[in-house]
């Protein structure tokens, strides 16, 4: 896939399910420069006289251009055009968990930012999903008698893992890591898949690696520690520690958990809040089936952010599959009334990552949104965003 230096910008979203295409042709430097473009079922060309682009189309997309319709001419964007396409549909989502690891395996636990090693060669015999936040409710409906459960907490033994929407709780054995969290007593309650421990105080609960001094988790009792998936990069013990940019594995993983929750639950709006109880985003699932393909991606705006480093040095070309998204920031005071209905609405489903990570979420979707043709970065009042899976 390649395009020439100075070639058309070009964006082209494919809806899977749909079987269809949007086609955005960037405007030429020059005004009322003419521009030739040629569509096949693998490939798309578009020719001017400062150059040509040119992009090969992954195997299982194939374009149908008989059924090119909708020319239009947007201001800022260039030309806009649907087309029909033939495309295979996702592969099955693999879990968060068992695309690196699975029960009766040998696993060692790294931190994601520096390699640092958190559990090493941890035999896992149990992995198991936590309920969802509201199981205790509804106990009462599935129990002709007194509630069996009340004030048990789920802690996992030592070679369990309870899996969380964003989190995996383990039993941690002093003898196999010496973090250095800050540690206070706490108080639990029964747990969920979400608010699964209550704590007090909430305060030095903090687990940091030891290393890079990266918040990893939090500790839910002296032997119980949530680590976040956003953290935490768990691989078989005889593989070596995967290296992936930071914002392609942070993409990746609130991708699938957003996909597998609107899966599991029905539900498509999300608040995501850091471990200090904060609001800082708020997202909408448009849909989960797209496929990006683009050329020639602006970026000359965040060349400032290391965070992003890896996006900038990916060729001028790309395919990649994503979740649509739309996106509210709740940072400084931002959005308060629509934060408070959403955080009051029961069908809104929340995530907890820790607050940094938070924020470093909320500058890919910014950057992601910056680099989409104008016309296409926001719908009504919501920015939109595409999320790499």
């Amino acid at each position: 896939m390649g395009a020439a230096a100075a070639g058309t910008r070009v964006f082209l979203e494919v809806r899977r399910r749909l079987q269809s295409a949007l086609l955005v042709l960037g405007e030429p430097k020059e005004g009322g420069m003419s521009m030739d473009i040629s569509i096949t079922p693998c490939s798309l060309q578009v020719k001017t006289p400062e150059g040509c682009t040119e992009l090969q189309l992954p195997a299982e997309v194939r374009l149908v251009p008989s059924s090119c319709g909708g020319l239009r001419y947007v201001p800022g964007d260039g030309l806009h055009l649907r087309l029909q396409v033939r495309a295979e549909s996702n592969a099955k989502l693999v879990s968060m968990f068992n695309q690196s690891s699975q029960a009766q395996e040998c696993c060692t636990f790294y931190c994601q930012s520096c390699g640092e090693v958190i559990i090493r060669d941890r035999e896992l015999i149990r992995v198991l999903p936590l309920p969802s936040e509201n199981w205790g409710a509804l106990v009462e409906e599935w129990c002709c008698h007194p509630d069996p459960f009340a004030n048990k907490p789920l802690h996992p033994q030592e070679n369990d893992c309870f899996i969380g929407d964003s989190f995996f709780l383990v039993n941690l054995r002093s003898d196999l890591w010496q973090p250095r969290p800050e540690l206070a007593p706490v108080e639990t309650c029964c747990p969920s898949s979400e608010n699964h421990f209550k704590l007090k105080p909430k305060a030095n609960t903090k687990v940091i690696c030891k290393r890079c001094k990266v918040m990893l988790g939090e500790t839910m009792s002296s032997e119980t520690t949530k680590l976040y998936m956003t953290e935490i990069i768990i691989q078989p013990s005889e593989r070596n520690f995967p290296i992936i940019p930071r914002s392609q594995f942070v993409q990746s993983v609130i991708a699938q958990c957003l996909v597998e929750l609107s899966t599991a639950r029905s539900t498509f709006r999300f608040t995501v809040q850091g471990h200090d109880g904060k609001v800082y985003i708020l997202l909408w699932i448009l849909n989960s089936d797209s496929l990006v393909i683009e050329s020639l991606r602006s970026s000359k705006s965040i060349k400032k952010f290391s965070l992003l480093e890896d996006v900038l040095k990916a060729d001028s070309g790309s395919a990649w599959n994503a979740v649509k998204v739309l996106y509210q920031p709740c940072i400084k005071s931002r959005n308060e009334k629509l934060s408070s209905a959403w955080e009051s609405d029961i069908s809104i489903h929340s995530l907890t990552l820790p607050s940094a990570t938070c924020l470093e979420l909320l500058l890919i979707l910014s950057r992601n949104n910056a680099t989409l043709p104008p016309s296409l970065r926001y719908m009504n009042s919501f920015q939109v965003a595409f999320l790499k899976m």
